[in-house]
């Protein structure tokens, strides 16, 4: 079993470039599609509860999906802006992925680095 869960939505470049780097370093991971296999309200409360900057870690705030809402995000209680994403995930960033304790958001080599090794995720040489 995977102890990796890595959210994707395949045409999104941060999301491709992230699997690429996952699969070069032999990473094992489960992929769940963000639109196909969208987050329960469970997951994306067990998600924010990982973050350490809130909603703000995972809310893509510059789409357009995001603006289109025309909300004031701040003024809604959270479970209502939970209940946004489940009906529309593309509000979320991509990707996220997890081992279950901590996560890394977007395509950042350099803490998917880190994150690996700490967990010791590396194959053996």
């Amino acid at each position: 079993m995977a102890e990796l869960k890595f959210y994707t939505y395949p045409s999104c470049t941060s999301c491709r470039k992230t699997k690429k780097w996952l699969i070069e370093n032999q990473i094992i991971f489960e992929e769940r599609h963000l639109f196909r296999q969208t987050p329960t309200v469970e997951e994306l409360k067990f998600l924010l509860s990982l973050t350490s900057e809130g909603l703000d870690e995972i809310l893509a705030t510059r789409s357009q999906s995001f603006k289109d809402l025309n909300l004031e995000i701040d003024d809604l209680p959270l479970s209502k802006v939970v209940e946004l994403i489940v009906e529309n995930p593309k509000l979320l960033r991509r990707p996220i992925l997890t081992d279950g304790k901590q996560l890394v958001v977007g395509y950042q080599p350099e803490h998917l680095g880190t994150f690996c090794r700490k967990r010791k995720l590396f194959p053996a040489v």
